[in-house]
């Protein structure tokens, strides 16, 4: 970043699960004298981050995609009355590893005034968080043509609105549900426990309203999901 300073501000929140991402973005944008940016607040879930917006109510809010308890859909459908009663609404816009048809739409359907990944670099970063700031819809350019395609497309993914109930992860197994992994098989996949599987899918099910495994894979099966 340059050492210029500025006369704009705006104040930010972090959220994303990863704290060195965050540290990184932190050290990146939050000189606020040259940046013109102030970070306020920092949040690793999406409890977390309902709880820093709503005591510094930011001008901005950055937000990865994929979050621990319910993703960033999530967060944006716990802010919607919050954003629709203040004076001076929120704005969300997604920064995230993820370029997936299904992470775009979701949650710039969910209410985000923009969506790119964390390959930006910092000054258009900064840049993009402004825009944000000022009403403008902001995606990184690989993406903008896409979801301009994707809205006026009458091929455009539906809103599914059980899909979007489900985290990053808890898609994952459940698709490998589907596959007939065996619990063991995408514990070790996922590099994660068995224990934490079983976790999983009594998550999917609870949420899908679903019985058995069985169920599982017939929704998935429907949704062209295995």
């Amino acid at each position: 970043m340059t050492e210029e300073t500025t006369d704009r501000h705006v104040r930010v929140v972090l959220v994303d699960d990863h704290r060195m991402f965050r540290t990184g973005v932190q050290a990146e944008i939050g000189q606020t004298e040259s940046t013109g940016v102030e970070v306020v607040g920092e949040a690793a879930d999406v409890d977390q981050a309902i709880t820093v917006i709503t005591a510094t109510r930011p001008e901005v809010v950055l937000l990865d995609v994929h979050l621990p308890g319910g993703g960033g859909v999530e967060v944006l459908r716990r802010s919607a009355a919050m954003m629709a009663a203040a004076e001076n609404p929120v704005r969300f816009l997604a920064l995230s590893v993820s370029d997936a048809a299904e992470d775009v739409i979701g949650v710039i359907r969910g209410g985000a005034r923009g969506y790119v990944t964390k390959t930006i670099t910092g000054t258009d970063l900064v840049d993009s968080i402004f825009r944000v700031q000022d009403g403008d819809a902001v995606f990184s350019p690989r993406l903008a043509g896409f979801v301009l395609d994707a809205f006026a497309s009458t091929d455009a993914p539906p809103v599914d609105e059980d899909m979007d109930r489900l985290t990053q992860r808890e898609r994952e197994v459940l698709r490998l549900i589907a596959r007939g992994y065996a619990y063991k098989e995408i514990a070790k996949q996922l590099f994660i426990s068995v224990k934490t599987v079983e976790s999983h899918v009594s998550a999917v099910l609870r949420k899908l309203q679903l019985s058995n495994r069985h169920e599982l894979t017939r929704w998935a099966t429907a949704r062209r999901l295995v």
